[in-house]
């Protein structure tokens, strides 16, 4: 597979995920009639945890969920930070091949760390007066028009259905077929796949029973129109000109090379939104080469794709966000450094 095939496939797939859980917790959040917003905000503390375990479960699914309920308002600033904290992207299959010992008490003390940095970034972001966009400005529940979500009598003549639920109907079988076929996204059955799959068919459903309202309302108007399109030229231009930059600059090398800025390095690297680059010190504490403080410091800053959709809702709280890792990460990682850890 070529690169620039490689970074289209790569985009299409985020930009699915990212779609089928946006539709998936605006629906139940609907459905519920907020009821699902009023769980999460129930608590910071709350947030904090279920935010980190997202983030500390293998993959970028459990990122990409987080993006969402931020998106939905449904999470704080410090939650969507935490959470991050905790990811590991695609990097915690291969830890898990590797070292799967060292590795679930990894993700064990990023999911703990995760939650404190939850708390403290939100303590920081309110005492330094940061302003953030933690909720969407289309994400209201209008409970008196969105009560019946389900319109079953659509679907009992077919040929009259709306343009609009012809279009994303279709436009969803046909992508469920290109996966199935092996033409879109990984070319054997893995865990991806089967997910995706299954996500999409759910999706399906909601596209084919949800009333005239919900779907051109919420779905069409704020998820495809407003959010969809954004994702997917974020993901794609930032893969690409990761893919071009990495293929042009030996950064295996350069650590290598380097071992007294090798701490620097991959706190620096974890700010690239790919899960590539992390892969050199995950491969590097495998062979011994560095401590686990390396590992711990590049795992906090880094998120694998997890931010690539956060930079298509609001490019200052994705940096922020960045920041407030990095800084979380040094504080961390540098006195466990020094102490030979």
């Amino acid at each position: 597979m070529s690169g620039l095939t490689h970074v289209i496939n790569h985009s299409i797939m985020i930009t699915l995920f990212v779609f089928v859980m946006m539709l998936i917790i605006d629906y139940v959040n609907v459905f519920t009639k907020g009821r699902l917003e009023g769980a999460m905000r129930g608590g910071r503390a709350r947030q904090y945890t279920i935010a980190s375990f997202l983030g500390a479960t293998p993959g970028c699914l459990g990122a990409f969920m987080n993006v969402s309920f931020y998106v939905h308002g449904l999470l704080s600033f410090g939650a969507i930070t935490g959470g991050m904290i905790a990811t590991s992207g695609d990097e915690a299959f291969v830890m898990l091949a590797l070292f799967p010992r060292q590795a679930i008490l990894l993700f064990i003390l990023l999911f703990v760390i995760g939650i404190m940095g939850g708390f403290v970034s939100d303590r920081l972001v309110s005492r330094l007066g940061i302003t953030t966009r933690e909720n969407c400005d289309l994400q209201v529940v209008h409970l008196e028009t969105d009560h019946r979500l389900f319109d079953l009598t659509a679907l009992k003549n077919f040929s009259r259905l709306s343009p609009i639920r012809y279009l994303v109907s279709f436009s969803l079988l046909i992508i469920i077929m290109a996966l199935v076929l092996g033409y879109v996204g990984p070319h054997t059955w893995n865990w991806q796949r089967i997910t995706i799959v299954a996500l999409l068919f759910v999706a399906t459903f909601i596209i084919l029973t949800a009333s005239d309202h919900y779907l051109e309302d919420h779905i069409w108007d704020h998820i495809i129109k407003r959010h969809l399109w954004q994702v997917f030229l974020w993901t794609f231009f930032a893969l690409l000109f990761i893919h071009i930059g990495l293929s042009h600059w030996n950064l295996e090398g350069f650590v290598k090379t380097h071992m007294l800025w090798i701490f620097l390095v991959c706190a620096l690297v974890g700010l690239i939104p790919e899960s590539g680059p992390h892969m050199v010190f995950v491969m590097m504490f495998a062979q011994g080469i560095v401590p686990l403080s390396i590992l711990l410091t590049s795992s906090i800053v880094q998120d694998g794709h997890g931010m690539l959709p956060m930079f298509s809702y609001s490019v200052k709280d994705a940096i922020l966000i960045k920041i407030f890792n990095l800084v979380i990460a040094i504080v961390i990682g540098l006195p466990l450094l020094l102490l030979g850890i």
